[in-house]
Parts: C-alpha cells; sequence; structure tokens
C-alpha cells in the first residue's frame, strides 16, 4: 500500500508504473494549514497545484458592491484546491483560498509539474479526466442556479455534496448558493416542522 493518498486516487483512473510511483513522490510535499491561514489570497500568483488530503478549503471573493464573501467553490478530503487559471498562466488569482479548518495538502509548484508531466506522460490523462469533472461540476452548478430555486438548489446541494453539508457551517452554504443564512434557517425549520 502507498503511503502518498493521491496515488491511489490517480491508479483508480490510469495505471502506471512502480518505478513511475517512485518517481510521483519526489515531486509533492505536504503542507498543513491552520483554521484560518490562507493557502491562496487574491492577487497574489496561484504557485502550487494543491490536492487536500483531509480538512476542508473555501474559495472565495470579496463582492465588491456588498463586501460580502462569495463562495465559489469548497474542498474536502481527495478534492483539489487550485486556482487553474492563476496556476496555469501564473498570473494573479481573483480569488482567496482559506482553511474553514486545519486542513493537509499535497503541493506541486508550477515548474515541478511540468517536470512531471513530462517525466511521466501518463499523467496528462488523469489531470484531463479531473479537468473535465470539474468543469462537468461548474456546468451542473451554472445550470442549477438558472433552473432551480433557491429551495430546490439547497436540497440538491444537500444531495449532491452530503460530507460538504456535515462539515460546513450553514452560513457559507448560503453564501455558495447565493442566499443568506436566515433563508436556510427557515428552509430547515420549516422541515423540522413537517
Amino acid at each position: 500500500m502507498q503511503k502518498n493518498p493521491l496515488i491511489h486516487a490517480i491508479l483508480k483512473e490510469i495505471k502506471l508504473t512502480q518505478e513511475e510511483i517512485l518517481v510521483f513522490d519526489r515531486f509533492w510535499t505536504e503542507k498543513i494549514i491552520e483554521k484560518g491561514a490562507y493557502l491562496l489570497r487574491n492577487g497574489d500568483v496561484c504557485r502550487s497545484d494543491n490536492y487536500v488530503i483531509s480538512g476542508l478549503l473555501k474559495a472565495f471573493y470579496i463582492n465588491a458592491e456588498n463586501g460580502n464573501e462569495e463562495i465559489l467553490y469548497f474542498a474536502i478530503d481527495d478534492w483539489w484546491a487550485t486556482d487553474i487559471d492563476s496556476f496555469s498562466k501564473q498570473k494573479p488569482s481573483l480569488y482567496n483560498i482559506q482553511a474553514v479548518e486545519q486542513t493537509s495538502v499535497l503541493q506541486i509548484s508550477y515548474h515541478s509539474f511540468h517536470q512531471l508531466l513530462r517525466e511521466i506522460p501518463a499523467l496528462e490523462r488523469y489531470f484531463r479526466i479531473i479537468l473535465e469533472g470539474y468543469l462537468g461540476t461548474l456546468q451542473k452548478r451554472l445550470v442549477d442556479n438558472q433552473v432551480y430555486d433557491a429551495e430546490s438548489r439547497y436540497y440538491r446541494f444537500l444531495e449532491t455534496y452530503p460530507t460538504i453539508a456535515s462539515k460546513v457551517p450553514q452560513y457559507l452554504i448560503a453564501s455558495y448558493l447565493g442566499v443568506s443564512a436566515e433563508f436556510i434557517s427557515r428552509i430547515r425549520k420549516k422541515n423540522k416542522l413537517s
């Protein structure tokens, strides 16, 4: 059994030789992000791709009109937390990534990432699969926001992401859904009365 949990995730999608696994492990470093600390700040360049081993991160930006925190996504165990545009183009990020609880991530720098892909070309396929999944999730979220009312979006979130829903404070779920925390409270209260 490999010690690197990312290897387990990769081997579910593609085959690597034992030699490739050893090469792979050389490129990654583990980092602990304390609760409240930032993995990335708006305006900074995203210098690493980040795989979540354990914990919980939120990606958000501050709405310039009202000063509210707008949640873009959450990242839990076995998820990625990276500003893909900032990382791939090495340009300033438009948003923040912050630990909601103590979080352990595996990191790879921009240059190391490209070196890794040169040394293990099979990983191109794995990262394409990851990006396809990410894009599918974004498309689903766009459709949900256009088609469903706020209450339906809340129930769909609970159904789709039960682990996140159990770990994340309600006010953050409200921000992710674009509703008020009071709205979520009313829905939950209504369900208790039913």
